[in-house]
């Protein structure tokens, strides 16, 4: 079985030796037990267990989906392009009927989404795979609040069609203006220069959401037809990125408020940073799984490091 090692850096590693012969087998278990560190393994196969997961759906097996409720009370969306013949995953994520409103949204970068080869091309609409009776239209959330993405449009720029699919509205959510363009965003810059540096990461998954709980929320925003979206009054974002087979994490908790800063003069990254977490604390927070794929022991080990330094801050 493997071993589990969790280093200073915050980094986890993994080791798998494989016996050929049994008569091996004593003097292996008696080396295993003294070797802290090894080779790396990249773990792609998902964590089934648990209640009120979906072990055997594509959707739920990828590395970067949070762990979904089972209650009915949600949708679970995906859009995706063909990229170079394949079939490429543009975001996913889960809607709540009652709140109008994303629960969280989750992509990733890696050697198919992190090239740049368009920019913003979409018009905001409703999201064609949503049923209607949950659908808000497409118009703007009044004078105090963009429809603020969260897939932003500069995260999907690989694909003209990639791009038009962040302008769905399952994927905006109410923010206020100087949060969106002079906070929120620093932190999405910083994020897409990280995912595509492939010297950084291999992959980067990237979940990011808005409170939507009932002690979570602002209020509401009125819509057509007597409906009502809710304003989160937090937002965060969930980090977890493999470079040669060596997973880490970090996670970012942002009030939703006016912080002073407009899209002329947007926050620095040294503000930023200041709104580090653990992914540990942020599904305290939050009452989310993140990352659930992970086997329970790289999950505990990579979810409870901190470290804004190895991630450019």
């Amino acid at each position: 079985m493997p071993t589990f090692v969790h280093c200073s850096s915050g980094l986890y590693f993994s080791k798998m030796k494989f016996l050929t012969y049994c008569k091996y087998a004593l003097l292996f278990l008696a080396v295993a037990a003294f070797h802290s560190c090894g080779e790396d393994h990249v773990w792609d196969k998902p964590n089934t267990g648990g209640s009120g997961f979906y072990p055997t759906s594509s959707f739920t097996a990828r590395m970067e989906t949070p762990r979904v409720l089972t209650d009915g009370s949600t949708v679970l969306i995906d859009h995706s392009t063909t990229v170079n013949g394949k079939n490429v995953v543009t975001y996913e994520l889960e809607y709540d009927k009652e709140k109008l409103h994303s629960r969280w949204v989750a992509f990733r970068f890696d050697g198919n989404t992190r090239g740049k080869s368009t920019g913003r091309v979409g018009e905001f609409q409703d999201d064609p795979s949503l049923s209607s009776a949950y659908q808000i239209g497409s118009y703007g959330f009044g004078a105090s609040y963009d429809r603020g993405h969260l897939c932003a449009s500069e995260d999907r720029v690989y694909s003209t069609t990639a791009n038009k699919q962040t302008f769905y509205m399952t994927n905006m959510s109410p923010q206020l203006s100087s949060f969106n363009q002079g906070f929120w965003v620093t932190l999405e810059g910083h994020v897409q220069k990280l995912g595509r540096n492939k010297d950084f990461a291999d992959t980067l998954y990237v979940v990011k959401g808005g409170t939507i709980r009932n002690d979570q929320i602002l209020g509401y925003v009125s819509r057509s037809g007597g409906k009502k979206v809710a304003v989160p009054k937090y937002y965060y974002m969930a980090l977890l990125k493999v470079k040669n087979g060596t997973y880490s994490s970090i996670a970012f908790w942002m009030e939703h408020k006016e912080y002073g800063y407009v899209f002329e003069h947007q926050a620095p990254l040294s503000e930023i940073k200041s709104c580090a977490i653990s992914v540990n604390q942020l599904e305290a927070l939050t009452g989310i799984d993140f990352f659930p794929n992970l086997p329970d022991r790289a999950e505990e080990l990579v979810e409870s490091s901190c470290l804004p330094g190895t991630w450019g801050m």
